[in-house]
């Protein structure tokens, strides 16, 4: 923590202060004076050099990991040149898995711009699936080991490239990268969901409960929402998956549960869920498209007449749920498969995989780089988020008078703040 020179002077001022009330000689008081401003320009002189240090590291810091990405997103372009050499002329393996060889050299930062997990979550994911993605050898194949397995995987969900591509990357077939990513993303599926996703409970839930009373929104557990992935059109019934702006997805949500068409409500959505059977004897928050129960949450109407305390309330709501387009936004800066349209028929286990790996590197404690906070659209141009429409499926009677009742406590609890 930096020193403030104010405290840092309050001991000279202390010693002086008794001294200066008395009646001293204008020569002394000039004295005094000056060793009191001299003391102040040497104290700020050295907080302006440790300002000026920490921008030094922080720069430096910024440098080194943009040097990171440079150099091995280099010698990814350079493996697969060669390695596209050597399947024109003579086919090589051992050549092909140049890339796979050089990423186990890298070092963290090297690493983690590569596959968008630091090598430790790396490391506990293979540990948790390995054995289960793991193939048997037999005399005539030398089945990939599971750690090239996770990372062929790692390396579309991260970025979403061709097939092709990443066959010349890894030295393995063009099929036998689609045939890995989906054996990769069922088994963390099977595996993993109810173990990393789940409605908070014991440390977790206390943790939640404070970080939302710090938002002056108290005893809440949770806030939902909905956003769309776009999607590869369905040979049947495709007007089902259109959504509002027109471009096809499927709809993920919170809970999580993905794979509703681009068309339906929050409301479904919510429906089609196994959230509202887990989560009676929880508070959650969501937005104006969800219907209003007792567990669940919401603003009042921008059409009603309300009171001040009214659009207090609602307003503080608004502000817990921002952290559920902070969370989307995360998720599709580190997975950006999401931002481009995955086939139909894999959408659904894709984007719960993702999901998985999220909650996986938020208690990994494996941070979001900004440089992949990028603007949430998906990368064919689709367009932005549809905007949702209000529930027309209100639920009256205890749910609003809780809501009222909430409202009320809030008030006497924070003040007209």
């Amino acid at each position: 923590m930096e020193s403030n020179p104010t405290n840092e002077l309050a001991p000279l001022l202390a010693l002086i202060g008794p001294v200066l009330s008395s009646t001293l000689p204008a020569e002394f008081e000039l004295q005094l004076f000056e060793q009191v401003r001299l003391k102040t320009s040497l104290l700020l002189r050295r907080r302006r050099l440790r300002e000026q240090r920490e921008r030094q590291r922080r720069t430096r810091q910024y440098l080194r990991r943009r040097r990171a990405f440079l150099l091995s997103s280099l010698a990814a372009a350079l493996s697969l040149l060669s390695a596209t050499d050597t399947q024109t002329v003579v086919p090589n393996p051992k050549r092909r898995q140049n890339f796979w060889t050089m990423a186990q050299r890298f070092n963290d930062d090297e690493f983690k711009s590569q596959f968008h997990v630091s090598r430790s979550t790396f490391d506990h994911l293979l540990q948790l699936i390995g054995p289960a993605i793991k193939r048997k050898e037999t005399t005539s194949v030398v089945p990939i080991e599971p750690g090239r397995r996770l990372a062929i995987t790692l390396w579309w969900l991260a970025r979403s490239g061709e097939y092709r591509g990443i066959s010349g990357f890894f030295g393995v077939g063009v099929g036998t990268v689609c045939s890995i990513i989906r054996q990769v993303c069922t088994t963390i599926v099977e595996r993993l969901l109810h173990r990393f996703v789940s409605l908070p409970s014991d440390q977790q839930l206390d943790e939640t409960l404070q970080a939302f009373k710090d938002r002056c929104y108290p005893q809440c557990a949770g806030a939902i929402g909905v956003t769309h992935i776009p999607v590869t059109a369905t040979r049947k019934n495709p007007e089902q998956y259109l959504n509002k702006n027109g471009w096809h997805s499927v709809i993920l949500f919170t809970d999580v549960h993905a794979g509703c068409p681009g068309s339906s409500s929050s409301t479904t959505v919510l429906s089609s869920s196994s959230l509202s059977m887990k989560a009676v004897e929880i508070h959650l928050i969501g937005d104006v498209s969800f219907p209003l129960k007792p567990w669940l949450m919401k603003g009042y109407s921008s059409e009603e007449q309300l009171t001040s305390e009214q659009r207090r309330f609602s307003f503080t709501l608004s502000s817990g749920l921002s952290v559920v387009d902070a969370a989307f936004a995360c998720l599709r800066g580190r997975w950006r498969c999401l931002l481009k349209k995955v086939d139909m028929d894999m959408a659904p286990k894709i984007i719960t995989t993702c999901c998985i790996l999220h909650n996986i590197c938020e208690v990994q404690g494996d941070h979001f780089l900004p440089e992949w906070n990028t603007e949430v659209r998906p990368l064919d141009g689709s367009g932005r988020q549809p905007d949702m429409d209000p529930s027309v499926s209100e639920s009256y009677g205890t749910a609003e008078a809780m809501r009222d009742t909430i409202q009320e406590v809030r008030v006497h609890v924070f003040g007209q703040s």
